[in-house]
């Protein structure tokens, strides 16, 4: 049990890392901001990342991610990936040639965010360049973790991999684009997150799908959605030509709940998200745009899984929707696992919205008692 610093509120629901309640943090963000962005900095100072997005007025802006880093001489972005050296922009991954990525194989079918809507073995022909995508019965994916990220989630379910930020996994291009072979049906880019490494990305995509043209595998994105528009836009032409799929792990949808949550803005992702469901209807099966949520016990609670699924139905009501049971993980660990009434009643407030397509993932995580 914790005690909300503000209203004094105490139950099992409460962070005890936050100290905070969900209300408060939406209801009193500007009381609030200062202790939240202390814990933010907290949790940089661990893994001797960043502590906020620079924003110095003379320094170079990055226009890679919704942060819109402005780094004055010696500063580094918030993802750490790039830092102003003499004025210039220097890259130490993330571009064309080298990544800070780490990948492995998955045997299909995995646990993917998309495997409920994933043509397993169908025979589909795009809409664009009329592409023949052939049969997809082969044996695996080449799974694609990104170390590095554009957000500061406090409930990361992958955090580990900052633990290996002093020496982190470096390969090119062209060498991750070689691990593709007959058996390989699909890559997925995750992580930490594809957003701040999308240009490396996206070159291993074109390479692996140049060196087997007859037998292209599909590529897909598991993202928070933040990077730059235009980097969006060719990550989602490879997955429309390929039949691939761009899965939008929506945090939250309240700009200040989600800040606190992550301690980043979701103004970026809530439009690129609008943007690709209109892009994403050129192809409608399988359905090219995917949403998904963390169903975080006591914050991304029944009202923020309505809104979330009004966002959604607002734009394409035929857009499937994941809910995801919550693991308690990193500063977030204090919490309980999402419960089976919280996921069930999630889902029927999704129908009630409009949504047509809604699902409950990470089914083996939930427990079947209600919160206390």
């Amino acid at each position: 049990m914790a005690k909300c610093r503000v209203c004094g509120k105490e139950n099992a629901l409460i962070s005890k890392f936050l100290g905070l309640c969900k209300r408060c943090i939406a209801e009193r963000f500007s009381n609030v901001r200062r202790r939240l962005k202390n814990l933010h900095h907290t949790t940089r100072i661990a893994f001797n990342l960043p502590l906020e997005p620079p924003n110095t007025p003379t320094g170079i802006v990055c226009q890679q991610c919704v942060n819109q880093c402005r780094m004055g001489k010696g500063e580094s972005g918030f993802c750490s990936l790039r830092t102003n050296e003499h004025g210039k922009i220097v890259q130490k991954a993330g571009t064309e040639k080298i990544g800070f990525a780490q990948y492995y194989y998955d045997p299909l079918p995995t646990n993917c965010v998309a495997s409920w809507v994933c043509p397993e073995g169908k025979e589909m022909e795009s809409v664009e360049d009329r592409l023949i995508v052939s049969p997809w019965r082969r044996e695996k994916n080449l799974a694609v973790f990104y170390e590095s990220c554009t957000f500061n989630c406090l409930f990361c379910q992958n955090w580990h991999y900052r633990q290996r930020l002093e020496s982190p996994t470096r390969i090119s291009a062209a060498e991750l684009a070689a691990q593709v072979d007959d058996e390989t049906s699909c890559i997925c880019y995750f992580g930490g997150d594809p957003a701040s490494q999308m240009a490396h990305a996206l070159k291993t995509s074109k390479l692996a799908i140049e060196a087997r043209k007859s037998n292209p595998p599909r590529i897909c994105w598991e993202t928070n959605g933040s990077m730059r528009r235009d980097l969006l836009k060719s990550a989602a032409e490879l997955s429309l030509k390929s039949g691939g799929c761009v899965k939008f792990d929506l945090k939250a949808f309240n700009r200040d709940l989600h800040w606190a949550l992550t301690g980043c803005s979701n103004h970026q992702t809530l439009s690129n998200f609008k943007w690709l469901a209109a892009f994403a209807k050129r192809r409608k099966e399988p359905p090219l745009l995917i949403a998904s949520t963390l169903l975080v016990p006591g914050y991304v609670d029944e009202p923020e899984i309505e809104q979330l699924a009004r966002f959604i139905a607002s734009v394409n009501p035929e857009i499937p929707y994941s809910l995801l049971a919550f693991r308690p993980q990193f500063y977030l660990s204090d919490l309980p696992t999402t419960s089976l009434q919280h996921a069930e009643t999630a889902r029927d407030i999704c129908l009630q919205a409009g949504l047509q397509q809604v699902n409950i993932g990470n089914k083996h995580l939930l427990t079947p008692k209600t919160y206390s």
